[in-house]
């Protein structure tokens, strides 16, 4: 018998072995029949099943407090998998508009399926009820939700899907499973993009889906029929990410509320949304769900107008003009420039977001440096100066 790949002569390595098989030989057709019948753990092709993809997926089902975990080739790979896993035409999906825009994008592939969507504006999350239909059978969100950090109460949502047995899943990306498991608070299923702060460093893409071990054996069953496996490197990449995991998600969410309270006291910061201010207005409910702080992302409005906020983007030092979130670095965007132009004109502005609304990932760098970047930045807005990144 070979060793173990990750604990060779029974030493465990340090760091998990990248392990780029593609197929695996049998030592005999009845361990064949055992690794195929699910009777030992073994592998036979990347597809089905890799062990350093699969150590990783222990390790995210650990920090989801689940039974199990898959891990897939993006967040937006995650997201359809769940829908191709559950939903068949003739079936009804409620989603909230607060959620990536990519969404929508694959709302409009399944709809030529057969299947049915309404969208909800997470300020309504209290009567979600009153959009529920027979067929429905999924709720998805996000809470905080992507881009405005608005908070949906996750026991209101799951009383109301048992009304009529739909699934409730849960998009964790901006929370992360540091400050919160949704899980433990209702949800079916948990996906995560773990190209954000679960891998940290801008330098992998993953999507990861946290359940029981019954879900966990329908969703790989859709991977191994679509070919979404992640590649041994990146599931490398990401274990390594979790290492630093709870470290950068700690010093995050202490920065952001800092920025936070900071930007409350600004002219030209004419709205903010951040969990972790008292001002938000379903703090009470954010401190429920949460713990150890509220993360990393906030959303605000810079001036009157799209060009104010390009201005103070545009005036900016230390935070990067990039889109993701979650990573070492600082990043802000305009979303209704990036991550939201997947929708049309008229659906980027339907729940809030204005032209001048910035969304801000905090990152890891020294709080007080990120308040004075954004101070000379407003500063350059107030004067109405047009400034470029050196």
């Amino acid at each position: 018998m070979y060793p173990d790949p990750l604990t060779p002569y029974g030493n465990r390595p340090m760091v998990t072995p990248i392990v780029n098989a593609v197929n695996y030989e049998y030592l005999s057709f009845d361990v064949l029949r055992q690794i195929t019948d699910g009777e030992i753990d073994g592998y036979t092709y990347h597809r089905d099943d890799n062990p350093t993809v699969r150590a990783v997926e222990k390790q995210l089902a650990a920090l989801e407090n689940a039974e199990d975990c898959v891990v897939c080739t993006s967040g937006m790979a995650a997201c359809t998998m769940v829908y191709l896993t559950y939903l068949q035409a003739g079936d009804h999906m409620i989603i909230f508009h607060d959620t990536y825009g990519a969404n929508y994008k694959v709302s409009l592939i399944l709809e030529r399926m057969g299947i049915a969507f309404t969208w909800v504006d997470a300020d309504d999350a209290g009567s979600i009820g009153d959009y529920l239909k027979p067929n429905t059978r999924m709720i998805v969100l996000e809470t905080p939700s992507n881009p405005l950090c608005k908070i949906i109460d996750l026991q209101v949502v799951r009383a109301a899907a048992d009304t009529v047995g739909a699934m409730v899943v849960v998009d964790n990306t901006f929370a992360t499973p540091y400050h919160q498991n949704p899980l433990n608070l209702g949800a079916n299923l948990v996906i995560h993009s773990a190209t954000k702060a679960l891998g940290g460093h801008n330098d992998l893409m993953a999507g990861a889906i946290a359940g029981s071990k019954e879900h966990y054996n329908r969703l790989w069953f859709t991977r191994q029929a679509i070919g979404t496996t992640l590649d041994a490197y990146s599931a490398f990449l990401l274990a390594r990410g979790i290492k630093t995991f709870e470290l950068r998600a700690a010093a995050m969410a202490d920065s952001a509320i800092k920025i936070a309270e900071f930007l409350q006291g600004q002219p030209k910061v004419l709205r903010i949304s951040y969990p972790g201010l008292p001002s938000h207005p379903n703090h009470v409910i954010a401190a429920r769900q949460m713990r150890r702080g509220f993360g990393g992302m906030l959303a605000f409005d810079v001036g009157d107008d799209e060009e104010d906020a390009k201005r103070f983007i545009a005036a900016l030092k230390r935070i990067r003009h990039a889109v993701s979130l979650g990573c070492t670095e600082s990043l802000i965007c305009i979303p209704y420039l990036t991550t939201m132009l997947y929708l049309p004109p008229e659906r980027r502005t339907a729940f809030g977001v204005s032209k001048n609304s910035v969304r801000l990932s905090v990152g890891i760098e020294d709080p007080a440096l990120l308040v004075a970047d954004l101070k000379q930045a407003l500063a350059c807005v107030a004067q109405g100066r047009k400034e470029t990144r050196p």
